[in-house]
Formats: structure tokens, sequence, C-alpha cells
């Protein structure tokens, strides 16, 4: 374990890690796609959402503050459920859920990229910058913990003060008329459900506080700091992403935002300011999207090298030198390339939405029914968790069955297959000893 340096990431440093990964992919990929589920008022769904995580983000630090751990969250599932099945599973699936985000932000970083040049750009370009993205990553985090801390700090601080500059400008160029968006032509038509289950990407928007969990052991202090980094972490992404949200929904009509989804602040940013816009709003996209997926990828790779500890997951060395986590991290680089190449950001989005909202429900559950006392956590908050992240995952899994079959599929064979293999390999890890 020599890998883990305690006291390595200040509070600022977590701080900067868990920002670094939310106010990426979360505004910039979602945004459109939030608003496509719950038309003119989807700024106030960040909101919703925030207090969603708000719930699920005590457990997270009752559990910092008893047991901080490099681990994170594989770490509390082992000590709510043993090692067994079940915490393997689950902690495989926050795993997944967060390479599937790197994925969703390389593609954020190929797709704001090409709006830098006029004209219909080929598809494959999106992909490609993608992964290219991943590989930056990869190489920057190899570097170690003070340059990674020191980096995303520092380019989470310039793009929160950009991001926030355009938010205000744009709100100020509308006349501060903070009033729904204007509905467009043949506009979505919300319904009660698809408003719950816009809830759930907003959600996956602010899951990046758990990147905070799994450095637990190498923060300063962390029974205190762990848990201020990640309330600061959602107060702040709460701060930009509602700002960002009411000043597109002032510039743009709700149909537009729709059709150029994947890249909504940028065309907000077109009425609003032309060209100069544009350039910020692209430039601070990239800043976003190079520091959550390296703080993304530095969170991962730490918890999977700490579950291939725990022999909690299978591990091969494929002949590379180095220590286990040099490995996990060509894992997590390589599988988010497959990813970033097969799927599109929608996809990639209600992916990890499912993965995540299923594995937080694990983590609120095992906090109820086995840790409650020994965390000292109240159990109506941390109930409260599981039913809000319940009614929302529901809602977001019967949207997705009428829209998009597929992805559902996808997920629950995958999840299928994760507690199948975990399964089988435990069952023989532990004959073989």
């Amino acid at each position: 374990m020599s890998n883990y340096k305690k006291n390595s990431i200040s509070l600022v440093g977590a701080v900067g890690l868990g920002t670094g990964v939310m106010i990426s992919a979360g505004i910039f990929a979602l945004l459109g796609q939030v608003a496509e589920l719950s038309g003119t008022w989807f700024p106030l769904i960040f909101f919703i959402g925030s207090i969603v995580t708000a719930f699920s983000a005590y457990s997270y630090i009752k559990l910092s503050q008893q047991y901080p751990s490099a681990g994170g969250i594989g770490m509390f599932l082992v000590k709510e459920y043993g090692k067994g099945t079940i915490s393997a599973s689950a902690s495989l699936m926050m795993a997944f859920s967060m390479i599937i985000n790197q994925s969703l932000v390389a593609r954020t970083f190929g797709t704001y990229t090409l709006q830098l040049f006029e004209g219909e750009q080929p598809k494959w370009l999106v992909p490609l910058l993608g992964v290219v993205l991943v590989v930056v990553a990869f190489l920057i985090n190899i570097s170690g913990n003070s340059f990674i801390q020191t980096f995303t700090s520092g380019a989470s601080l310039i793009k929160i003060i950009g991001l926030v500059v355009f938010a205000v400008a744009g709100i100020w160029v509308a006349d501060f008329a903070l009033a729904p968006a204007e509905p467009g032509s043949n506009p979505p038509d919300p319904t009660f459900i698809s408003y719950i289950a816009s809830v759930a990407l907003t959600i996956l928007a602010f899951k990046g506080f758990t990147t905070i969990t799994n450095s637990g052991a190498e923060i300063t202090k962390p029974k205190k700091n762990v848990g201020r980094a990640i309330t600061l972490s959602i107060l702040i992404s709460l701060v930009v992403y509602v700002l960002l949200a009411s000043a597109v929904s002032s510039n743009l009509s709700i149909t537009r935002i729709i059709e150029a989804k994947d890249y909504a602040l940028a065309e907000a940013a077109r009425p609003a300011f032309g060209d100069y816009g544009l350039w910020l709003t692209v430039i601070l996209a990239i800043i976003a999207t190079v520091t959550g997926i390296i703080a993304s990828v530095f969170a991962v790779s730490r918890m999977l090298a700490m579950l291939t500890n725990m022999k909690l997951i299978p591990h091969s060395h494929f002949g590379m030198p180095g220590s286990i986590q040099k490995h996990t991290l060509v894992y997590t680089v390589a599988l988010a390339m497959i990813l970033t190449i097969a799927f599109d950001l929608s996809r990639i989005a209600s992916m990890g939405a499912i993965l995540y909202l299923i594995m937080d429900m694990m983590i609120h559950w095992g906090v109820f029914k086995n840790l409650r006392i020994t965390v000292k956590a109240n159990p109506v908050i941390v109930l409260s968790a599981f039913v809000l992240d319940g009614i929302v995952l529901v809602a977001f899994i019967w949207i997705k069955l009428k829209t998009d079959l597929l992805v559902v599929a996808v997920s629950v064979i995958f999840i299928i297959l994760i507690f199948i293999g975990e399964r089988f390999f435990l069952k023989n890890e532990t004959q073989s000893t």
C-alpha cells in the first residue's frame, strides 16, 4: 500500500478533485438532455437534483468519517456487507459508472472542440478527440498526486470563474429576465414521470463528489476534510449549474436547446456573444472536460487497486511492469476508450445514471441495515436517501423503456454479468485458499 501517500491531498485539492469531475460533462453534456425531459423549467431540476444528492452525500460523509480509505466506496461496501458478492459487485458497478462518466466527458470534449470549426464535421472526429483526451489523462495520472491536485485545483478555479462570468453575462444580455425558456416550435410536453426521470441525469452531474471518498486515505485530516470537501463541491457545482442553466434558458428556446443538446452551452453563446463567446465557451468546456477526466481516472484506478488488494476482483498483469495501481490505471483508460468509441452521449449518460443509482441505493441500505449505529447516522435521513433514489430510478427506467429499450437491456445484462462473474470469481478464490 506504499503507493497511497497519506496527507498528500489538501482540502483545496480534494475540492478541486470533486468539482473537477462534477463541473465537466455534468453541465456541458447533460444540460440539453435534462431540458429534453423537463421542458421550460429545466434549471430548477438541477436544484432538485442537488437536494437528492445532499441526502445521498450524508451516508458517504458518515462512512468517510468512520472509515477514511483510499478504497472509498469499495471499502464502505465491505464494511456494510462483508467480503462477498454483494460488496464486490456493487463496487464494480460504481467503478464502471465512473468509467462510463469518463467516456461521457471524453465525447463532450470532442463535441465542443468541433464547434470551433465551421460546417459539419465528420462524426468519427468526436470519438477520436475523446480517445486523445483519455490518453492525455493517462499520461498526467502517472505523474503523481502532487501534480494532479495542483493541476485540477488550478484548472477547476479557472473554469468555475469563467463559467460564472459567462452565466452572469448571459443573464445580463437577457436583461436579467429569469423567466422560463421560450418553448419554440413543437416543444416537448413533459409528464410528471419525465420530470422525476430528469432528476436522474442531474444526480449524475453531481455524483462526482464520490471521487473525494475514493481518496479518503490520502486527504489531510480525512475525518473532517472529506465531509467538508464533499459539501463544498456540491454547493459550488450547484451555483454554477443553476447560473448556467438560467443563462441558456434566457437565450435559447427549449426546441433549440434540445436540437443542440450535445453542445447547448456553446449554442447559447452564439446569439449572446457571437464568435468571441463561442470561443470562450469551447475553451472552458475543454478545461472542464480535461480536469474532469483526469480527476475521475485518478479516483477509479485507486478504487480498483484497493479492490484488487482486497481480492474482491480478478487481476492480471498481462506482462506489464509496475504496481497494481499502474495496471488498474491502464484498464480504466482502455475501457473508457472503448465506451467513447461505441456509444453516443445520451446512451452513455443513461447507462451511467442507472448503474450509479442502483449502487447508491445499496450504499444507503447497507448503512441503514448494518452500520447506522456504528457510523452514528440518522436512520431517517439515510432511508430518505434510499427512497428518493428509488423513485428517481424507477421513473428514469420507465421513460427509457418507452424511448430507448436498448439502454435498459444493456444495463440490466451488464449488472447480471457483474454479479455472476463476481460470484464465480469469489467462489474460486475461496476454494483456492
